[in-house]
C-alpha cells in the first residue's frame, strides 16, 4: 500500500478508490466560507444524526401527550432502557456487516442459540457462571467465523449463508433444549447481570468521563483535519453537536439517578461501553478506515492492498459474537433460555441500524446509530404498548418507519455528497 493510502484516507472523508485502483486525493482545503456557520449551509450540508434525533423528540412528545405523561416518567424510561439493551447489542453487530455492504439474517437465531448453550452449561452441567458465559460467547464467535469463511473465502452471498443459519440454529436451539420449551436459569450470578445497578459514583462518573472523551475526540479530529487540509464542519455545527451530546448525557444521568430508577443498570453500561469501543476502532484505527473503504468500493479497496477476505471474516465473527452476548443478556433478563427464536429481534435490530443512519449499501454510517435507532424502535414498541395497541399495529408502524429510513438513505446516496461519520 502506498504512503498516500496510509495517511490520506479517512473514514469521515469520502476518499474513494477510482476504477483504476488508485486512491483518490484528499479533498481540497476548506475555504473560509465553508467554515462559517449559517442556517442555510447547516440544512443543506450533512446533518448527521440530527434528523433522527428530531424524529425521536417528536415520537417522545406524541407518546407523552397520548399517554398523559406516563411515557416520559422515570419508571417507564428506566424500563425502556432495559428493553432496548438486547436490540442495541444485536443492532451493533448488524452495523458492522452493513458497513461493508453485507447482511446477517441469523443474528436473532444465534442470540437465542448461544443463550441456550450458556443456560445448558450452567443448569444441566453445573458450570460456574463465568465458564458458562464464555461457552456461549465462544459458540457465537465460531458461528461468525464460519459465516465469514462462507462469505469471504467461498464467495457465497451473505443473504443465503445467514438465511440458512437462521433456519438451522432455530432447529438447533429446539433440539438442544428438548423436551423443554423454556429452560429456567437459577444461577444467581447470571441472573444478577440484568438487575445490577452501578453505585452512584460510577453511575455519575462514567457518563461524564465518556462525554469528556467524546468531546475531546471531536475537537482533536477537527484540528487534525484542518492540519491535513481536509474539509471540516463549521465550528457552529460542531458546537451544536457537542451541546446536544452534553444535554443527552446530563438527562440520562438525572433519569437513572432518580429514586424511581435506582441507578444506572450494568447492562446499559455494557452497551454504551461496546459502542464507544467500536466507535474508536472504526474512527481511529487503520482497521476502521479499511471497513469504510471496503463498504465504499470493495474492488477498489482490494486493489489498494486492503485484505478484504480477512476483514470480512473478522467482522462476521465480531457480529455473531455480539449476537451471542445479546442472547446471554436477554437470558439473564428473562431468567430463562427460550427454545423459540424471537424473529422480531432481527427486524428490530436491523431497523435500529438503518433508522439510525447506517446505509444498507455499505460505506456510510456510525455505531452511534445504534443508540438513536434502538431508542426510536424501542420507543415505538413501548409507547404503543402503553396505549394498549395490538402487535399488528406495532409491526405496521415499525414497517412504515423502516421504509422511510431506507428512502432517506437512497435519497442521500443520490445526492452523492460527502458525509461525516
Amino acid at each position: 500500500m502506498s504512503e498516500e493510502t496510509k495517511t490520506g484516507h479517512d473514514p469521515t472523508a469520502a476518499a474513494v478508490v477510482s476504477a483504476t485502483g488508485a486512491v483518490a486525493s484528499p479533498m481540497p482545503p476548506a475555504s473560509p466560507a465553508s467554515e462559517r456557520f449559517s442556517l442555510g449551509q447547516f440544512i443543506r450540508g450533512d446533518l448527521g444524526a440530527l434528523p433522527v434525533l428530531i424524529a425521536l423528540i417528536v415520537i417522545a412528545i406524541f407518546f407523552q401527550v397520548a399517554t398523559k405523561g406516563l411515557f416520559l416518567s422515570a419508571v417507564n424510561l428506566s424500563n425502556l432502557a432495559g428493553q432496548i439493551i438486547t436490540i442495541g447489542v444485536v443492532s451493533l453487530g448488524a452495523v458492522l456487516v452493513l458497513l461493508i455492504g453485507e447482511i446477517d439474517l441469523s443474528l436473532a437465531a444465534v442470540a437465542t442459540f448461544c443463550g441456550a448453550i450458556m443456560g445448558i452449561l450452567a443448569q444441566r452441567h453445573g458450570w460456574p457462571a463465568i465458564p458458562a458465559i464464555l461457552g456461549g460467547l465462544a459458540a457465537g464467535l465460531i458461528i461468525g467465523f464460519a459465516n465469514g469463511i462462507f462469505v469471504a473465502v467461498l464467495r457465497m452471498p451473505s443473504f443465503i449463508v445467514t438465511l440458512a443459519g437462521l433456519i438451522a440454529y432455530q432447529g438447533a436451539v429446539s433440539q438442544i433444549l428438548n423436551p423443554q420449551t423454556t429452560l429456567p436459569i437459577s444461577n444467581n450470578t447470571i441472573d444478577a447481570i440484568a438487575v445490577t445497578n452501578l453505585p452512584d459514583y460510577l453511575g455519575i462518573g462514567l457518563p461524564i468521563l465518556a462525554l469528556v472523551v467524546y468531546m475531546a475526540s471531536v475537537i482533536v479530529d477537527y484540528v487534525a483535519r484542518q492540519r491535513r487540509h481536509l474539509a471540516v464542519k463549521p465550528v457552529g455545527q460542531i458546537a451544536v453537536q457537542l451541546v446536544i451530546a452534553t444535554v443527552v448525557v446530563i438527562a440520562a444521568v438525572v433519569l437513572f439517578e432518580s429514586p424511581a430508577s435506582g441507578g444506572v443498570p450494568l447492562t446499559t453500561v455494557v452497551l454504551v461501553g461496546l459502542i464507544i469501543v467500536f466507535w474508536l476502532i472504526l474512527t481511529r484505527t487503520a482497521f476502521g478506515r479499511h471497513v469504510y473503504a471496503v463498504g465504499g468500493n470493495v474492488e477498489a479497496a482490494r486493489r489498494a492492498g486492503i485484505r478484504v477476505v480477512g476483514l470480512k471474516i473478522a467482522l462476521f465473527t465480531l457480529c455473531s459474537g455480539l449476537a451471542a452476548l445479546a442472547g446471554i443478556l436477554e437470558a439473564s433478563r428473562e431468567f430463562s433460555a427460550p427454545a423459540q427464536v424471537d424473529q422480531t429481534l432481527l427486524l428490530n435490530a436491523i431497523a435500529g441500524a438503518v433508522v439510525g443512519g447506517v446505509s444498507l449499501f455499505g460505506g456510510r454510517g456510525s455505531v452511534w446509530a445504534v443508540v438513536l435507532g434502538s431508542l426510536i424502535v424501542g420507543s415505538l414498541i413501548n409507547g404503543l404498548a402503553l396505549l394498549n395497541q395490538p402487535i399488528a399495529v406495532e409491526e405496521m408502524v415499525e414497517g412504515a418507519v423502516l421504509l422511510l429510513a431506507v428512502l432517506a438513505d437512497a435519497l442521500l446516496r443520490r445526492r452523492s455528497q460527502t458525509g461525516y461519520r
